[in-house]
């Protein structure tokens, strides 16, 4: 590591707690503006743990008429940036023909979940944004 990229990492973390901060304040804005939608959850933190929430992610029911899908084009029809979660590594092509071992829980938090704008930087006003369009898809 060169230390020009050293000085950069020293440098964040002098304001990581910081941005944990505005990531859990985003993640908490999200929770509460979705509380009512049936069919949106958010994943809870376990008792004794402490999320960074770096990311805000919804899963989508879709049996309660929309579909993870719905909600990601109707976000990128305001311009507004969103994706699925991870896709799983045994789905990828390079991997099609080696052996999985799992349940397919991997496969249901892709098909349902959605990563949804999480910056440090976004303001009230973005996660109004955000969060409109989403709640006008369930009026």
């Amino acid at each position: 590591m060169s230390n020009i990229v050293a000085g950069i990492g020293r440098g964040q973390m002098e304001v990581l707690d910081k941005h944990i901060a505005n990531r859990r304040a985003n993640f908490n804005y999200y929770q509460n503006a979705f509380a009512d939608l049936p069919g949106i959850s958010l994943l809870h933190e376990p008792n004794d743990f402490f999320s960074n929430r770096w990311l805000s992610c919804i899963l989508v029911d879709p049996k309660k008429g929309i579909s993870r899908e719905t909600i990601r084009l109707a976000l990128e029809r305001e311009n507004i940036e969103s994706r699925p979660l991870w896709k799983p590594m045994h789905l990828q092509p390079v991997f099609a023909n080696s052996p999985y071992y799992g349940e397919g829980i991997a496969e249901q938090l892709f098909e349902d979940g959605l990563c949804l704008p999480s910056g440090s930087n976004l303001t009230k006003i973005d996660l109004e944004r955000v969060s409109s369009v989403i709640i006008d898809l369930y009026s």
